[in-house]
């Protein structure tokens, strides 16, 4: 599994707003700053609409949505990034780390494959973020 620095900088330089890329490469690498990061991932809207997957309500559990990323590529473990302090900055067994956080409505993401594929999930909802192509 690659590093924290390498799956937290590839899943903002893949899948965030591009004029927002380097300002949130410098609040995460922060002790300082992260905490207000991670709050602000309750409403986020510095993802790029580009890389997001809707998922069809009838997949949205746990179960359901591990599925639709293994078939898209991801391993057993990932990297979160969370609101809630017990998943942030953790390698996790990727079915736990999903039952830990949908439903939940912490803000989370979820990096399964660096720069290429994870997970969202806020208050206003979840998607797959995915840039395979």
């Amino acid at each position: 599994m690659a590093n924290l620095i390498n799956h937290e900088e590839a899943l903002i330089r893949a899948f965030f707003d591009p004029r927002r890329i380097e300002r949130y490469l410098e609040i995460v690498a922060s002790p300082k700053k992260r905490p207000k990061f991670t709050q602000d991932l309750a409403h986020f809207k510095a993802l790029n609409p580009k890389f997001m997957v809707s998922i069809l309500p009838s997949q949205q559990n746990p179960s359901g949505i591990a599925n639709l990323l293994k078939a898209k590529g991801a391993g057993p473990k990932c990297w979160v990034i969370s609101e809630s302090s017990k998943l942030d900055g953790r390698e996790m067994d990727l079915e736990i780390a999903l039952k830990e956080t949908v439903g939940y409505q912490m803000g989370t993401l979820i990096s399964c494959v660096p720069g290429k594929l994870g997970y969202f999930e806020d208050e206003d909802g979840r998607c797959i973020l995915e840039r395979l192509r």
